[in-house]
C-alpha cells in the first residue's frame, strides 16, 4: 500500500480506488478524484497533528479526564408479579409474552 502514495505523501488514484472496491462502492472519476484530494487533506491533517509537543501530556482514555463510572450498584428489589407484568400484553403464553414467529 505505501507504493500507492506519491512522493509527496498524498493517496493515488489506485488507493481510492482499491477503498472503494473493499467498500462495495462504485465511483466515477469525478468522485475519485474528490475523494482523492479529501484523503490528502485528512493525511496532511494528521502530519500537523504528528508536529505538536506533547511531552507531558498524560495520555486519557477520555476527553473528560474527570468522568467516573456512572453506573450504580446493582440492588436487589421487588419486581413484578407475572400476571401484573402481563396484564396489558396483546398475547400471552404461560408467563410469557406471545410475538409473531420472526425466522
Amino acid at each position: 500500500m505505501a507504493d500507492n502514495i506519491n512522493n509527496r505523501g498524498l493517496i493515488t488514484e489506485d488507493v481510492v480506488k482499491h477503498v472503494a472496491s473493499l467498500s462495495r462502492l462504485s465511483l466515477d472519476a469525478d468522485n475519485v478524484a474528490r475523494f482523492q484530494r479529501q484523503l490528502a487533506h485528512i493525511l496532511e491533517y494528521i502530519v500537523q497533528l504528528d508536529e505538536v509537543d506533547i511531552k507531558g501530556v498524560p495520555p486519557t482514555s477520555h476527553v473528560l479526564s474527570s468522568m467516573k463510572d456512572v453506573f450504580r450498584e446493582d440492588e436487589l428489589k421487588p419486581s413484578l408479579m407475572p400476571d401484573e407484568a402481563l396484564s396489558n400484553a396483546p398475547e400471552r403464553q404461560g408467563d410469557f409474552f406471545k410475538v409473531p414467529r420472526v425466522i
